[in-house]
Order: structure tokens, then C-alpha cells, then sequence
């Protein structure tokens, strides 16, 4: 089958409006179940985060209150452990789109740390925009989307219907109030009309090429929706 470029954070914490350190990483879930649903249907993952660092799991994604229990959590671990592309990721430099059927941004707050700032990355969204090859993006995973600019400065997926964590999700998670800047204020400013569904519950969006998921619980709706517009 196809390739299917998943562009993961490398940073470990996010900084908090008072400078503090808040440790991050990529949420588990949100990587686990795109990964099991892609590789069930036959495609190769190929990861790949800013310098080509290894992505670091926040800690928090593995709790049991988290993944429906202790068992839950256990399988996620297991499944990490099992994801073998996660130990030697590609540099965001040397990715070649032309490699690629599709791609996918998980979340966990360390995009809000990289990405959202990220030039590599943003080139690489506007080319993906523009080649019309499915992107998926969910969670906190859109802030990548606020790096991909055009030659005039406006953001290229201005216009676009899009979901993401949402600021009422923020606050519940705690969090909202200690953030230099929430992701759905920042996208809506950007020009990208979000749409929001109820907090946690799975919710996905498409707009052409582009599919957002809003949480963790979008990400398997997610990964099923971008295997349909591969076929």
C-alpha cells in the first residue's frame, strides 16, 4: 500500500504564561489508535518531527482515568512500545511529500510548543494543501496549522472549516487560565472557521482535503476518515 507521513512534536514541555515548564509531548491515543487503524489497512507510517528528535509521550496520556482503566492503559503502553518508527523519526528537513499518499498530526499540547512556530513544518502543510493530498490533523495538532503561511503572510487554510481542542476543553482540562494562548482563539483569528463539538465527545470535521478531529476521542473517527479518501 501507501505511505502515510505522520508529523509528530519533539518538544517535552509547554510553556505557561508564568514561564513555567508544563511537561508535554504527544498525547498517546492520538497516536496509537491513527497508527492501528493505518497499518491494519496495510500502509507504512513513517514519523517525523522537528530536527528529527524522538517524540516524547506526555505521561498524562497513559493514565488509567484516561484510557477507560487500567487495561486500557496497559494496551496503549504496550502499542507505544510496539511502534517502532516512534525510536527513529525522519528530520521535518529531509521529508519529501512526494513520498506520501497522506498526512497526519497528532496532538498532545507539544504542538503548542514547536509546531505552531515551526517554519519546516508550515512549508510542508502549505505544500501538502496545495498537492491536494488528504491531511488530517486533530486535538492540539491543529496549532501546526498557525505556521502555514503564504508568500503575503495570510494563513493558508484561512476560510477552511476546521475543529481542534477547544477553549471550554482547555479550561476543564485546567489549564486554560495559566496558557499564554488558546488554540481555538488563535485559529479563529488565523481566519479558520471552527467548529466545535461537545467537550471530549468524538467530533470530525472535513473541508476538501482537510480533516480535523477535535480530541482524543476524534482521533479513531479520524484515522477512519482518511483511510475512505485514500480508498
Amino acid at each position: 500500500m501507501s505511505k502515510i507521513l505522520f508529523v509528530m512534536s519533539g518538544a517535552d514541555h509547554w510553556t505557561l504564561a508564568d514561564g513555567t515548564r508544563h511537561p508535554t509531548g504527544f498525547w498517546a491515543e492520538e497516536a496509537v489508535a491513527p497508527y492501528e487503524a493505518f497499518t491494519a489497512a496495510g500502509h507504512e507510517i513513517v514519523v517525523a518531527t522537528p530536527g528529527g528528535v524522538v517524540p516524547t509521550v506526555d505521561k498524562a496520556s497513559l493514565a488509567p482515568e484516561v484510557n477507560g482503566g487500567r487495561q486500557g492503559a496497559d494496551r496503549v503502553a504496550a502499542a507505544l512500545d510496539s511502534m517502532k518508527e516512534l525510536r527513529r523519526p525522519l528530520a521535518l528537513e529531509d521529508v519529501r511529500l512526494d513520498d506520501y499518499a497522506a498526512v497526519f498530526y497528532p496532538g498532545g499540547h507539544g504542538p503548542m510548543e514547536d509546531l505552531a512556530v515551526d517554519a519546516t513544518s508550515g512549508r510542508l502543510l502549505v505544500d501538502v494543501l496545495r498537492s491536494g493530498k488528504p491531511l488530517a490533523v486533530v486535538c492540539h495538532g491543529p496549532a501546526a496549522l498557525l505556521a502555514a503561511t503564504t508568500e503575503d503572510g495570510a494563513n493558508a487554510f484561512a476560510g477552511y472549516r476546521v475543529t481542534a481542542f477547544t477553549n471550554a476543553e482547555e479550561a476543564q482540562g485546567g489549564l486554560a487560565d495559566r496558557a499564554k494562548w488558546l488554540l481555538e482563539t488563535r485559529l479563529v483569528d488565523a481566519g479558520l472557521e471552527v467548529r466545535t463539538g461537545e467537550p471530549w465527545a468524538p467530533h470530525v470535521i472535513e473541508d476538501r482535503a482537510l480533516l480535523t478531529g477535535q480530541n482524543p476521542a476524534s482521533s479513531a473517527p479520524l484515522a477512519a476518515e482518511l483511510l475512505k479518501k485514500l480508498g
